[in-house]
């Protein structure tokens, strides 16, 4: 079976490949999901690169912690969903596998200690519409489908 894929790869380009795992946070009810907005406007889930010697639950734990100030139980896990991108910021094409996980509790600790980001629950269907990565709004149409069967 093949990841979904998003983006466009480009011939001739030199992708750096930058591992994410990213989580799709409901709350109490299900109706609305947490989203991360970078300090250049986009939005994401909440989530990230995974670093050197981790695990997909060890760098989901550790960005959960970084951008919301979150602990958090690590449910289902969705899949794996590819991207490749163009960041303008870091001057540098990427291929982004991102593998995509259900939080199923949290527990707010502290305040984030990446304080330069925005936080904001969003109804799904708005959420989906927010999402800047097609990885992103892959997983949370996964999500929806197992939680609400009519969707």
């Amino acid at each position: 079976m093949t990841n979904p894929t998003f983006g466009q790869k480009l011939d001739h380009v030199n992708y750096k490949a930058r591992y994410g795992v990213y989580a799709i946070i409901p709350d109490k009810s299900q109706t609305q999901i947490i989203l991360v907005q970078a300090p250049n406007g986009s939005w994401f889930l909440p989530g990230g690169e995974i670093e050197a010697g981790e695990d997909h639950f060890t760098a989901l734990q550790r960005e959960l912690r970084e951008e919301l100030g979150f602990s958090a139980d690590i449910g289902y896990y969705y899949g794996q969903a590819d991207e490749y991108f163009y960041s303008r910021h870091r001057n540098t094409y990427f291929y982004n596998p991102a593998y995509l996980y259900e939080v199923t509790h949290f527990q707010e600790l502290r305040a984030p200690l990446e304080d330069f980001n925005n936080l904001a629950w969003f109804h799904v269907e708005e959420a989906i519409q927010k999402l800047k990565r097609g990885s992103h709004q892959w997983g949370v149409k996964a999500w929806l489908k197992k939680h609400h069967k009519n969707a």
